[in-house]
């Protein structure tokens, strides 16, 4: 399978993977939107491409939510807290 390269979130930002079905990301849109960090969401089932990054990072898996952070790094299913944490630093 070919690495697949996402679009890095500008900082202080996350880019967040997403279904329009999926509980715990809209749990953690409304965190995220009370708190007042800036996300993008990308809808795989709406754009299927990028369900190849989801994949890669989850052990081939579409699990969701999974968000990227502005280094590059990648969460899957993170808590408010983690995502504070993780802007910070």
């Amino acid at each position: 399978m070919t690495a697949v390269t996402p679009q890095l979130p500008a900082p202080g930002t996350i880019t967040m993977y997403s279904t329009a079905w999926c509980g715990y990301c809209r749990r953690l849109r409304t965190q995220l939107d009370s708190e007042g960090i800036a996300y993008t969401v990308v809808d795989i089932e709406e754009q299927p491409e990028t369900a190849a990054y989801v994949e890669q990072v989850n052990g081939g898996n579409q699990t969701v939510p999974t968000v990227v952070f502005p280094d590059g790094t990648a969460a899957t299913n993170p808590s408010l807290l983690d995502v504070r944490a993780r802007l910070a630093s």
